[in-house]
This record gives structure tokens, sequence and C-alpha cells, in this order.
């Protein structure tokens, strides 16, 4: 294994794998991360209060990082490969009807935002309003696909993971293979957590 510059696994004390329990890691963090808090360390000289106000930092960025599905991944790569995942600037095939559908629904929002901000007839202002909640509501049914498709990623990561300890350790072949679908997952993610962010933004831009 070849390890990045901060090995986020190592500083939490968790194995390099793909699912990490949640509760257990946010428990893991709250125990190590304790006594560098900076309302625990108070009464400590500069020096020692500045290292474990580091201390504090590495652990808290450890944590975000793990915590996150598509971010966690994207470290496992990078400890497990030596090197970030490839930039991908294609939309795969499988995506591209989803990809049509936000792009449209997005544009949509944006047309529709940029004319209440000039309409200033009563009337049209309206009309505005009711389209909005139209727009909304198709947002928030956008939200819901990507939500139940992050959720179908979770699942088979959690699937990996039960194989990952064991086969990747002494399969060289299917270490390989899941490295491959495990990268797959990362682009996946980082794709539904882009377009569930943009639908959420037009969702609060449309709502005031």
């Amino acid at each position: 294994m070849k390890s990045s510059t901060s090995d986020y696994f190592a500083l939490l004390g968790e194995p390099h794998r793909p699912w990490l329990d949640p509760e257990g890691l946010k428990a893991k963090f709250l125990s190590l991360s304790s006594e560098f808090h900076p309302d625990h360390v108070g009464g400590t000289d500069p020096a020692e209060k500045s290292a474990a106000e580091r201390r504090y930092a590495e652990l808290n960025e450890a944590y975000q990082h793990l915590k996150k599905p598509k971010e966690r991944l994207q470290h496992l790569l990078e400890t497990e490969t030596g090197a970030k995942p490839a930039q991908v600037q294609q939309i795969p095939e499988d995506l591209m009807d989803l990809f049509m559908q936000v792009g449209n629904l997005l544009k949509q929002a944006d047309a529709l935002l940029k004319e209440k901000e000039q309409t200033t007839s009563p009337l049209l202002q309206v009309r505005c309003f009711e389209a909005g909640q139209v727009l909304t509501e198709q947002l928030v049914e956008l939200q819901k696909k990507l939500t139940e498709r992050r959720q179908e990623l979770l699942t088979e990561l959690q699937a990996i993971d039960a194989r990952w300890m064991d086969q990747a350790r002494t399969d060289a072949v299917a270490r390989a293979t899941m490295l491959r679908r495990l990268e797959q997952l990362y682009r996946l993610f980082s794709y539904y957590s882009r377009w569930e962010e943009q639908a959420q933004e037009r969702i609060v831009q449309l709502a005031l």
C-alpha cells in the first residue's frame, strides 16, 4: 500500500476499507479528539496549546473526510494506488438520461429565477410563483430519485466491503477488480452529490 501525505484512516485508527460504520466512526473521533479539544487545553502553555489545536484540526479533518462516502472512497483510492482518481469529463452513457433531466430542470429554474428578478407586474409575479411551485415539486422528485440511487450505491459499497478485507489482501485480481469498481462508485457519488446540491440551491432560490 502506498501512503498519502495524511493517512486519515491511520489518524483515526481505522482500517483502510470502503465502508465505515458512521456511529462507530463518530464515537472514535470524539474519543480521540476529546483531550485535544480547544475547550480542554485552556490551561496549558502556548506551545502545548498550539500542538493540541493542530492535533485536533488533523483529527477533525480526517473525520470530515472519512464520514462521507465520496471523500472516503477518494482517500482510499489514493492510499491504495498512490494517485488521485483520474478526472473524467464525459458523462457515462448509463447516466445520460438522468444528466439530461437534471440539466433541463436546472435550466428551467434558472430561466424562471431570471424572469422573477425582472418582473414587476403583480399578475406576472403570481404566474412566476405558480410556475416556481411546479418546478420545486419536480426538483424535489429529482432529489428523491438521486437519494434512492445514492442508497443503492451505499448498499453496493457495503457488499464490496464485506469481501474487501479478505480478498483484496490475498487475491491481486480481485483487488484490482474491486478498486476499479470503487473508482466508478466514487464518480457516481460525485455526480449525485453535485446534482443534489444544485437542485437544493434552486429550491431555496425559488422559495425566496
